[in-house]
Parts: C-alpha cells; structure tokens; sequence
C-alpha cells in the first residue's frame, strides 16, 4: 500500500456538488492507493502508520491528539511512468479487490479511535485542501514478498 499524508488545517472531498467527507480542524488528508498484491496484513500496518505519524505540529500524531484523517482511495499513485508517455496501472489493484482493502483501512483507524471521514471508492472526486506547512510524506507498506 502506498499513501500520501499531507498535514492539513481543513480538507473536504465533493462528489457531484455534494460534500461527502471533510475535516474543518487540523488534521491528515490521505491519498491511498493499492498494490494488487496487497492483503489485510498490508491493511493493518497502513492503519497503524497513518494514525501513528508524527506529522502534526509539535511532532503530535492523530493518535495523541485525536485529530481527523480524510481518507480518499487514489489507485493513481501505482502509476508507472518509466516508460513513454501514458502510465500504466498494471501494479494498482483492481477495484474489486482495492475498495475492501481502502474500507479496511478506514475500519481499522476507527477501530484505533480514530475520527475518519472518506471520499467515495471509484467516483470522480474533488478534493480540497488547505496544506499546513505544507509538510507531506509518502508512506508505504510493500506487498508480501513472493
């Protein structure tokens, strides 16, 4: 699994006009993306790292002060560009399999106590955000070797 974390000061997600997730106080916005040969265990350790992450001001994390995560699936971030000009996809899970992988996620960050709101799997998102610092990392959990 791969994930952007961008410590935000307010970040909301609309589809079709419509608000569907947002945090209004400091907290992470997360772009998750899904290796097609990732499973629950990969899930798991993606929850723990998001809601673990010292990225908030004063080297707080989610964890310790209780702030939101945002969490919107982006199957994009495994796009290969080594090649020519189109990306390929090939390393993204499918969405069949990537939507109960993102949903794990989100359970096991509320299972942590953690607040989280989502965007909406497979839908055209637009997302906004108000970066604070900016300070943003990328966080990765390899798929299982073999």
């Amino acid at each position: 699994m791969r994930a952007v974390a961008a410590r935000v000061s307010r970040a909301s997600v609309r589809v079709d006009g419509e608000v569907v997730g947002k945090i209004d106080e400091p907290g992470l916005l997360v772009l998750l993306g899904v290796h097609r040969e990732d499973g629950a265990e990969q899930a798991e350790v993606m929850a723990r790292k998001l809601h673990e992450l010292r990225l908030l001001r004063d080297e707080e994390s989610c964890a310790s002060v209780g702030a939101p995560l945002l969490v919107v699936s982006q199957f994009t971030l495994y796009g290969d560009t080594r090649k020519g000009r189109r990306p390929s996809w090939s390393a993204a899970a499918p969405p069949d399999r990537a939507e109960p992988l993102v949903q794990d996620v989100v359970a096991r960050l509320r299972e942590r106590g953690a607040r989280v709101e989502t965007g909406r799997f497979g839908a055209m998102m637009a997302v906004e955000s108000v970066n604070d610092g900016p300070f943003t990392v990328l966080v990765e959990v390899p798929p299982p070797a073999g």
